[in-house]
């Protein structure tokens, strides 16, 4: 079965290049035509996906039929049962045998908490990239001239377990910015400290090159209070950017997300337009990124589909309405691909919200390593 999840995995690849080519962010919620196209062939694919993962993943078709869930009677990708992430953390959610796993994926939850685990291989990892750069370079289409990268996360070879930094370190390889510095540490307990000093080289160097600054919100936080506490103004060099992502909750004091970036601007010397954030997890292998003209509105790319799921119905609330974030990513061949997140949000027409965690779900976010 793994041979056909292979096979699937190629021809994901394949489609992920034709969408990419295709179908811009813009054009996919702009021309309806190109919208229902990609649906019928997104319906599809996850259909074709969902059989696949039933019959290879034993925790995963257990729950599908304690739901009562027959694959035969599932014609459309919003009848896929989706998999809470916290059963990421309990079982082994993989259609990998133990001998192809190479990799694990954690997520960044309390320290002495039991992570999520999302196993990977050479060939998901390539699925993995291949969702990774096209959407990255739609959403930070600013960052495409000539740059360094400088990573408030500690180097991948530090963290192996983590997706975020694998995603920052490839994100830094396609760029070609040889040029980058990763300025976090491992503490002897796990916990992501930061190097100030630094980092400050970085962000006052004197280059032609932008720059391109990317963490967790907590990353920024701190690094922020270091700049308050210097009492240094920075301003950075033509065309830099910053990418925050991560969540608040959990270690330490908070930070509105406007209150954040009205700090960074301030502090960085960039406007709003310079800001870009993202969301993803452990349990995903594609990410949502807010875009600078949505007013606070993530998109995910053509192969991801979420929606805004009522708890009291189970069915997708009406725009302007919240609920719990639901996410069908094709691009987790592997494991399962829909994923249902603690995270509450709105719906919005072409995307969603981000308000928070729900109530009595654990703590998330990358952010929580980086205290």
């Amino acid at each position: 079965m793994t041979s056909e999840l292979s096979i699937f995995a190629a021809r994901l690849r394949e489609q992920i290049s034709t969408w990419s080519k295709g179908l811009s962010r813009d054009s996919i919620f702009l021309d309806s035509h190109l919208l229902r196209n990609a649906d019928i062939e997104f319906n599809g694919f996850a259909l074709m996906l969902f059989n696949l993962q039933i019959a290879c993943n034993e925790p995963y078709r257990k729950l599908c039929i304690a739901r009562g869930v027959n694959p035969s009677d599932v014609s459309h990708w919003t009848q896929i049962p989706t998999l809470p992430t916290a059963a990421f953390k309990e079982f082994e959610m993989t259609c990998l045998p133990k001998e192809q796993r190479t990799r694990v994926f954690h997520s960044s939850g309390t320290i002495g908490q039991r992570p999520s685990r999302h196993f990977h291989n050479a060939e998901s990892l390539a699925v993995y990239e291949a969702s990774l750069w096209p959407w990255f370079q739609e959403n930070c289409r600013l960052l495409m001239a000539d740059c360094r990268l400088l990573s408030l996360t500690p180097p991948a070879g530090e963290v192996m377990y983590s997706s975020l930094v694998h995603m920052f370190d490839y994100a830094r390889q396609k760029l070609g910015a040889d040029e980058s510095s990763f300025v976090g540490r491992v503490g002897s307990d796990g916990v992501w400290t930061m190097d100030f000093d630094a980092a400050l080289a970085e962000l006052t160097r004197e280059s032609s090159k932008s720059l391109f600054v990317v963490g967790t919100a907590f990353s920024f936080v701190h690094l922020l209070d270091e700049l308050v506490a210097r009492n240094l103004r920075l301003k950075l060099s033509a065309g830099s950017c910053v990418l925050e992502t991560g969540g608040y909750k959990g270690r330490s004091r908070t930070m509105p997300k406007p209150e954040l970036h009205a700090l960074i601007m301030d502090r960085f010397g960039i406007t709003s337009q310079s800001i870009i954030c993202e969301y993803g997890m452990s349990e995903l292998s594609s990410q949502a990124y807010q875009s600078l003209k949505s007013g606070g509105t993530f998109h995910f790319p053509p192969w991801t589909r979420a929606r805004v799921i009522s708890p009291e119905t189970n069915r997708e609330v009406d725009d302007g309405q919240t609920g719990i974030l639901s996410i069908v990513d094709l691009s987790n061949v592997f494991s399962v691909m829909a994923i249902q997140t603690g995270d509450l949000a709105m719906r919005r027409s072409d995307g969603f919200e981000l308000l928070g965690r729900a109530a009595m779900s654990e703590p998330r976010g990358c952010s929580l390593t980086a205290a």
